[in-house]
């Protein structure tokens, strides 16, 4: 099979786990607190990584060890705030708008991009950006302006807003990462992950509404730990090595794809008319702004 078919089938499926996060979040309601979910996935792929590459890990400590502390801090903001968020936004929101507003990613790591690093930007890639940003604010008003000028905004969809927020500030500090194995990478995000969530885990206690994994609850949390953690990411490295970082980030234009299919197929879930608009003003923003940076990069 060519390299362009393994890459396309590597990246459908890696989008496809990712989109699945939201479903299995759903189906941890009542079987599993979100917490729990958050604190058990970071630190159950922390030690199934450290168990299978501990001497790639040890390899790169070195390097890592002089920026340990901003890769924890990495791990914390990007793997748990963002889970976090997720979690708790399944508790009061669809999952088909979970996974459209995700779809959004792209552009706040764009956006954090320029705010932080002063990365270039045309006036037609922010008129993507903006497009895009339509589209979130029509999934956060439900697709009613009377919503919007009440300001009464679903609370999930706020909680996902956050999310989203924090994983493209995450994704934009990694250009600032060393030069280390993606296996090491990922072991010391996901211990600063864990080392930041067990506070919030003792505090969910404290509050009574921890609810440990029952049947469903493990099998959610395996899920959750052995694809979209760990395979996801081995798939998306391997199609970036096929075909290059710019065309594989294309393809998480198909999480809401897949979110919205699965949630209607799994969990029943109504797709409207307005989950159809803020899809399509979220593609049309990031596919505008993606064709005017790879112009501007074919011309540099």
């Amino acid at each position: 099979m060519p390299s362009i078919y393994k890459a396309y089938i590597l990246l459908a499926l890696t989008t496809l786990f990712w989109a699945g996060n939201s479903i299995a979040g759903k189906w941890a309601i009542g079987h599993a607190s979100p917490m729990v979910l958050v604190s058990f996935r970071w630190m159950s792929l922390m030690v199934l990584l450290y168990l299978l590459k501990r001497e790639q890990i040890a390899a790169d400590w070195g390097a890592i060890r002089l920026r340990l502390g901003y890769l924890l801090l990495l791990g914390a903001f990007g793997f748990t705030v963002f889970s976090v968020a997720l979690y708790y936004a399944l508790l009061y929101t669809t999952a088909i708008n979970t996974t459209i507003l995700q779809g959004s990613m792209p552009l706040f790591v764009f956006a954090a991009s320029f705010i932080f690093f002063s990365s270039p930007v045309s006036l037609k890639q922010a008129a993507g950006f903006a497009c895009s940003f339509i589209g979130v604010i029509i999934i956060a008003a439900r697709g009613e302006l009377a919503n919007l000028l009440s300001f009464s905004i679903n609370f999930g969809d706020a909680l996902m807003f956050v999310a989203v927020l924090s994983y493209g500030i995450y994704t934009a500090a990694l250009r600032s990462k060393p030069q280390v194995h993606w296996t090491s990478l990922m072991f010391i995000l996901c211990l600063g992950a864990t080392l930041s969530s067990l506070p919030m885990l003792a505090f969910e206690a404290a509050q009574g509404k921890t609810i440990l994994p029952d049947g469903q609850g493990w099998m959610v949390i395996a899920y959750i730990v052995i694809f979209p953690s760990l395979i996801s990411q081995a798939f998306y490295i391997r199609a970036v090595e096929l075909i290059g970082s710019n065309r594989a980030g294309l393809f998480i234009n198909l999480l809401p794809v897949w979110g919205a299919l699965l949630a209607v197929t799994l969990l029943g879930e109504e797709f409207r008319l307005y989950h159809a608009a803020a899809l399509a003003m979220i593609m049309a923003g990031i596919g505008f702004a993606e064709y005017r940076g790879k112009k501007s990069r074919q011309r540099a």
